[in-house]
């Protein structure tokens, strides 16, 4: 069994596209925060009993909303649940292993209708067909890629992040075990054969003995990102010449601060970039300033700035405004307090 959200108002914990798989009794993945996941596994294999269909759950606070399952997060999901085994279902389940291995796919799914069964087109990066279900034209498929058809629900399926991991040293290890839990792929890269070994990396997709002046086996593209710590002045060197002139999304470096100015000092002059190239593309000292110590507290730091830097999100909290908290009541604060907070009686 498959479920998919495929639409979401208002809040939700999980955006279109997330999934849920459960076969055998075994669940994956997920389409909330676990509340609705829980309803879902217990009802999907009879919602779709008679082939794939949509269902509304709404989330707000409400107890008379008509939709069932309020849940608190305050938005209305439409889940797609269809059954395994159909070839749509198989051809899905295809194109979401092949994002996995490092392809882009487009996936273009007709929800089912009064009278109309659910349909499904996939594409390649390239626009071509790799899957049609049968009946289905191709000018329906262009007219949903136009956003003319609004039955459709139309995605793209991206191959996970790609972590580098420049330098195989004992504290990389949470940095990458941490990577490869948030879904990330994860390569080792050191010159050092006693270190460069998979079984020291279970989590890793590679590890390979490679040193920078073999940059090419590295592969490492400008949608990557790189920590370079290899904790050899000479390597890191070596390193950042190699990778800064790609730029890569996210190049982080591992080391104190007059350490990391001394790297880009010669890095500098030694790729023809300026200082401020080289500074606008490197987050050094590496990681978001978190606090705490030791190699998985660094890990964590890495792997949050570098997830805000390839979403393009500027790293900050977020708080509640006491404005924001009274916007829910129609009376206003002096009004709310006394209504929510009375004082306490007099003694007398």
């Amino acid at each position: 069994m498959l479920v998919t959200l495929v639409r979401v108002a208002g809040s939700s914990y999980r955006k279109p596209g997330a999934r849920l798989f459960t076969v055998n009794g075994e669940v994956a993945g997920s389409i909330s925060g676990g509340c609705l996941d829980t309803e879902v596994k217990l009802q999907a294999s009879w919602i779709a009993r008679d082939g794939a269909t949509v269902r509304r759950y709404a989330t707000s606070f409400e107890d008379t909303s008509e939709t069932p399952y309020g849940l608190g997060c305050g938005g209305t999901l439409d889940l797609l649940f269809e059954p395994a085994g159909t070839p749509e279902c198989e051809a899905m389940l295809t194109a979401l292993k092949d994002s996995l291995l490092g392809s882009t796919v487009r996936v273009i799914t007709f929800l089912p209708g009064l009278n109309r069964p659910m349909q499904r087109a996939i594409l390649s990066a390239h626009g071509e067909v790799i899957f049609r279900s049968d009946a289905l034209s191709f000018e329906e498929i262009e007219r949903a890629l136009a956003g003319t058809r609004h039955d459709a629900f139309v995605e793209s399926l991206l191959p996970p992040q790609r972590l580098v991991v420049l330098g195989a040293g004992d504290d990389a290890k949470p940095l990458v075990r941490l990577a490869s839990m948030i879904g990330w792929s994860v390569i080792v890269l050191d010159g050092r054969r006693q270190l460069a070994r998979s079984e020291r990396f279970p989590e890793a997709q590679r590890v390979e003995a490679v040193t920078a002046e073999q940059r090419d086996v590295a592969g490492i593209t400008p949608e990557d990102a790189v920590v370079v710590m290899t904790h050899s002045f000479e390597q890191d060197r070596q390193w950042l010449a190699a990778v800064l002139p790609l730029s890569p999304r996210y190049l982080g470096i591992l080391g104190a601060s007059h350490r990391s100015r001394l790297l880009v000092h010669e890095v500098s002059a030694a790729t023809g970039l300026s200082v401020d190239q080289c500074c606008q593309r490197i987050y050094a000292p590496v990681g978001l300033d978190l606090g705490g110590e030791g190699p998985e507290a660094i890990a964590l730091a890495v792997v949050a700035e570098a997830q805000a830097c390839c979403t393009g999100r500027h790293a900050h909290s977020r708080r509640l405004s006491v404005a924001e908290v009274y916007a829910l009541d129609p009376v206003g604060p002096a009004e709310y307090l006394a209504a929510h907070c009375p004082l306490p009686m007099s003694a007398d």
